[in-house]
């Protein structure tokens, strides 16, 4: 089964996010800057909340990479703790791709809020919320 991490990040939780759940599923996190060369079964998405949503690089990612995706796995963090699923899901199924209902959202910092995150026990949680969508995907 082939599996891509792709993320955006502007503080670098996100970032840290996507280098430990890569790292639990044996792939390399990239940058949404980089597309996709070859299909994928599952894409493992990274974005974190930006005023209310993902930043529109991981929307153009989605759209511009449509084909070379089965399904995605949505991860990220918030300092409200809301999560990019809903709007990483509508613009994947405005292009027919497949999400997994099951998203991974942590606090992440912003100005004085949530300065230590994410945690090492954020971290573990990424990584076992990868290692259960590479399951999910490889039992249908």
């Amino acid at each position: 089964m082939k599996i891509e991490v792709r993320y955006y990040s502007r503080g670098g939780t996100t970032s840290k996010l996507a280098t430990a759940a890569a790292e639990a599923v044996g792939a390399v996190p990239m940058t949404v800057e980089d597309d996709l060369k070859e299909k994928c079964d599952l894409l493992l998405i990274g974005a974190s909340v930006y005023a209310g949503r993902p930043d529109a690089k991981v929307i153009s990612f989605i759209q511009r990479n449509a084909v070379n995706i089965g399904a995605i796995a949505v991860f990220g963090s918030s300092a409200s703790g809301r999560s990019t699923f809903n709007a990483i899901k509508a613009a994947a199924q405005d292009v027919g791709i497949k999400v997994l209902e099951s998203d991974f959202t942590c606090y992440g910092p912003f100005m004085f809020l949530h300065k230590k995150h994410p945690t090492s026990e954020d971290l573990q949680r990424v990584k076992a919320f990868a290692r259960a969508r590479v399951d999910e995907v490889s039992a249908k």
